[in-house]
């Protein structure tokens, strides 16, 4: 019988926008996956500013929901201290023992991947797809080919730093990110110039959330080069 086939799609997705949808999708058609996971980040590693996270949770819940193959998980955001690789895929290992994994990663990032956490480790847990806009030089020497692959998937050159500056000086965010974050993004002021975006304060939801439900460039939204502790 056939295992299951999950992407695992870690990051800070701050805000998630169409670049890591569109990485998702094609990543699950390339490699027929049956699952993508995203996995928000808790507290990324090397990264000391960031939205908190319940609201980048919500955000990539809303920007999935459409998806019925697309899912959000809270390992990262639930978990105390950074988070690394290692222990998300640890993580959705023991909640999937019978799948395979298969972790989407930009290619910048895997490029630095023998630096990170428990990286023997890491090729024991997942399949490694690493993904670039076309036209960018990929590379993945030195690291093991049976366990890294290379994918040119489109719309990459969008990044969730563009879209936080966009923001911040009243540009327009339509059809760079799903409209519903559009709407959250301005309903919760997020990412203003005077807005204290590294509050720790629990943001309280009146909103149900019935359903499971974000790179190489920051589409894939790397929360995880380097990541010696």
């Amino acid at each position: 019988m056939r295992r299951p086939r999950i992407g695992v799609m870690g990051g800070t997705f701050d805000p998630i926008h169409h670049g890591h949808l569109v990485a998702a999708s094609e990543v699950s058609t390339e490699f027929d996956l049956d699952e993508v996971i995203f996995v928000p980040t808790g507290q990324p590693y090397m990264k000391n500013t960031v939205t908190p996270g319940e609201h980048r949770y919500l955000m990539t819940v809303i920007a999935t929901a459409a998806n019925p193959t697309f899912t959000v998980s809270r390992v990262d955001i639930d978990r105390e201290g950074v988070t690394y690789t290692i222990d998300t895929l640890r993580d959705i290992r023991a909640e999937r023992p019978d799948a395979d994994l298969f972790f989407i990663t930009g290619a910048d990032a895997v490029a630095q991947i023998l630096e990170w956490k428990d990286v023997q480790e890491l090729w024991d847990l997942a399949h490694f797809v690493a993904v670039s806009r076309p036209g960018h030089d990929l590379s993945v020497s030195g690291l093991p080919e049976s366990e890294v692959s290379l994918l040119e998937v489109p719309a990459l050159a969008i990044s969730s730093t563009d879209c936080r500056s966009r923001v911040g000086r009243g540009s327009p965010v339509w059809y760079l990110v799903p409209d519903g974050v559009v709407q959250y993004i301005s309903k919760h002021h997020l990412y203003r110039a005077t807005d204290p975006v590294t509050s720790t304060e629990p943001i309280t939801s009146t909103e149900p959330i019935t359903r499971t439900e974000p790179v190489a460039t920051e589409p894939v939204d790397n929360h995880r080069v380097s990541e010696t502790p």
